[in-house]
């Protein structure tokens, strides 16, 4: 995205927020023990119910989306379908087919919004657009107001970490309310849904 324009050439977005209140943003993450959430640009397991949570939540809305994120979907999932795809990224010339491009969170988190107005933008990583979104939460234009981790009992290696949630969030709700969900994988696993206090 160029000066506000969308990757196909479109209009520019409007500086404001929608419907005259903030933005509602959503950050989704799977992380297993430790915060870890990738290990070289992938994530280190596999755990299909948390794709199909993913999907469930993030369908027929807009996620917004680091380069190097974009990069780690196998192609034949991207863009991801029934979803407006934003790239965030600082390569002036960055493009990819299905893909919306801006140059900072609150530029992708803006253009979301125009793109699928009344729906929750949702952030789906990495780690520095995690931190990004959240260090601007108190931001004029949009509010994270949800944050919805896939919990996986496991201890991996990895080299990228969710960011720290802190004292001013709840855990609204949990799934299972007691204990683990087992994946088909075999991996114990669990959904909290994260409001703020």
């Amino acid at each position: 995205m160029s000066g506000g324009a969308d990757a196909a050439g479109g209009s520019p977005i409007s500086g404001g927020p929608i419907g005259g209140g903030p933005i509602s943003v959503g950050l989704i993450w799977a992380e297993a023990r430790g915060g870890v959430i990738g290990l070289d640009g992938v994530m280190p397991w596999h755990v299909p119910e948390d794709l199909a949570h993913f999907k469930a939540m993030t369908l027929g809305g807009s996620v917004v989306m680091g380069r190097k994120t974009w990069d780690s979907i196998p192609e034949r999932f991207r863009p991801f379908a029934g979803r407006e795809n934003i790239v965030v990224t600082r390569q002036a010339d960055w493009s990819a087919d299905g893909a919306h491009v801006a140059h900072s969170v609150a530029d992708a988190i803006a253009l979301a919004a125009s793109l699928t107005p009344g729906e929750r933008v949702w952030v789906t990583g990495g780690a520095e657009i995690y931190r990004a979104a959240l260090g601007d939460a108190a931001s004029d234009a949009f509010i994270v107001d949800r944050i919805e981790v896939t919990e996986i009992d496991a201890d991996v290696s990895g080299d990228t970490h969710a960011p720290e949630i802190g004292a001013g969030w709840h855990v609204e709700t949990a799934d299972p309310a007691s204990d683990w969900h087992v994946s088909r994988a075999g991996l114990p696993y669990r959904f909290l849904r994260y409001a703020r206090a």
